[in-house]
């Protein structure tokens, strides 16, 4: 994450963290070089609107702890990564509250015509009271009501994408003086519940046209949504087993929604402790393990009183109040029977739980979870200097074992991944693909 504090909080503070050098742009180029070097498929930066935890309190803790604040626009970084990198993927998170969809469409647009179709489009709903007030709302939407607002989102960007211009519209023909073909460029003349939005698309459609997308969310919600319109779909279970249901579960929903099992990837995110023997690895989460900031990760996911102020970690888990914990608060009371649950015991449930060992002990635990379905993982770091040791120690030991790729493909991201620039026909993008070839030429006729 463009950020000191990514979800691994307090490890900033370790004295081989290079994070909170953040802004520097050298750090990135050198990462994004190294990981391209190791073929990773793409580099993915979350983002958030707004800071964490509630609105009207004082945010003293999350200051302190500099729990993603400061931070910066990822999709700037990415068009700087861009000139230093070939191959390598470039994907980012926007949510549907922080950009206007013409304008949010047409800076991916520009990013994958910058990276020669690498684009790649995280679709969050946001989740931050603090990010919604960022942007005009006076508290974040419900839940659900949040997915249908992305529904008319994406359908905006579809048609900018997929319907504003023809193929062959581009002519660039100096001999005639004719540029593009203007019988081939279309206005879409969009009206719905939050959007009315007239085009046409002001790039040139781009490689990939429609970003590679990918999906996070793990509710009913969240779950038909990716099924409908993800490629890629970031998990976070605490096993193969619970990866294969969740894998299932989205697939048969993709397949009723009139799309294939194989148009969605699956990628569980996972952390490592890499040592060149066991017992190095074992001293090393140790090592990580004492840099955990208790205060942070609470703030994060917002356990706090009604004044916003952290509780006290030997507080009973019985006198918590939070509605954004519940089922991590049930794992806490379930698992400690011998006495009453504290605050701090909630924090190591937060705490995640990664694979450590050495290159070989994580390869055999990785073939667990490529038995299981999932077609990838996204790599998630304590600091940064955790991917040169993933790539340098673990990616060879994958490739022995056929568990990682040894060059990239041609083309795009999408093609790299799925065999095609384009969205295939089954997702709902394509329908627009000459939906205003012959539309209307104003809003009166749009609207008539």
């Amino acid at each position: 994450m463009f950020t000191a504090s990514h979800g691994h909080h307090g490890q900033w503070r370790r004295p081989d963290a290079i994070d909170p050098e953040f802004n520097d742009v050298r750090l990135w180029i050198d990462l994004a070089k190294k990981l391209e070097e190791a073929t990773f498929d793409g580099i993915f930066f979350p983002d958030v609107s707004g800071h964490h935890g509630p609105v009207d309190v004082p945010i003293d803790t999350i200051v302190e702890e500099g729990l993603q604040l400061p931070s910066n626009d990822p999709l700037l970084l990415l068009a700087a990564l861009a000139t230093h990198t070939e191959n390598i993927g470039l994907a980012f998170t926007s949510n549907i509250l922080q950009a206007h969809p013409f304008t949010f469409a047409r800076q991916v647009s520009t990013l994958d015509h910058l990276s020669g179709g690498r684009a790649s489009w995280n679709i969050v709903t946001g989740w931050q009271n603090n990010g919604a007030r960022n942007f005009g709302l006076r508290s974040l939407p419900e839940h659900d009501s949040r997915y249908e607002w992305a529904e008319e989102y994406v359908e905006v960007a579809y048609k900018l994408w997929e319907g504003s211009w023809d193929e062959g519209a581009l002519l660039k023909d100096k001999a005639n003086s004719r540029f593009s073909d203007p019988a081939m460029v279309h206005k879409i003349f969009h009206e719905g519940p939050r959007y009315r939005v007239e085009g046409p698309h002001l790039p040139s459609p781009s490689l990939q046209r429609t970003p590679l997308l990918y999906q996070a969310g793990s509710s009913a919600a969240g779950r038909a949504f990716a099924a409908r319109h993800a490629e890629g779909v970031f998990l976070m279970p605490d096993s193969p087993a619970g990866a294969a249901e969740q894998i299932s579960q989205t697939r048969a929903l993709a397949v009723e929604a009139g799309r294939r099992p194989e148009d969605l990837k699956f990628f569980p995110g996972l952390s490592f402790i890499v040592g060149d023997t066991e017992e190095e690895a074992q001293d090393k989460a140790e090592f990580v393990h004492s840099y955990v900031s208790v205060a942070g990760l609470l703030a994060h996911m917002a356990v706090v009183d009604d004044d916003g102020q952290a509780y006290p970690l030997d507080t009973p888990l019985s006198r918590v109040r939070t509605q954004a914990m519940q089922g991590t608060v049930e794992r806490a009371r379930s698992r400690i029977t011998d006495r009453e649950p504290i605050v701090e015991d909630l924090a190591l449930e937060l705490r995640s739980n990664p694979l450590v060992g050495t290159p070989e002990q994580i390869a055999d635990a990785l073939e667990e979870w490529r038995d299981a379905g999932v077609d990838g993982i996204n790599v998630m770091s304590y600091v940064l200097g955790d991917y040169a040791e993933f790539a340098d120690k673990v990616i060879p030991v994958l490739r022995e074992r056929g568990l990682a790729k040894t060059a990239y493909g041609e083309g795009s991201y999408r093609r790299k991944l799925f065999g095609e620039d384009r969205l295939n026909d089954r997702h709902p993008a394509a329908a627009y693909r000459g939906a205003f070839s012959n539309g209307p030429r104003t809003w009166e006729e749009a609207t008539a």
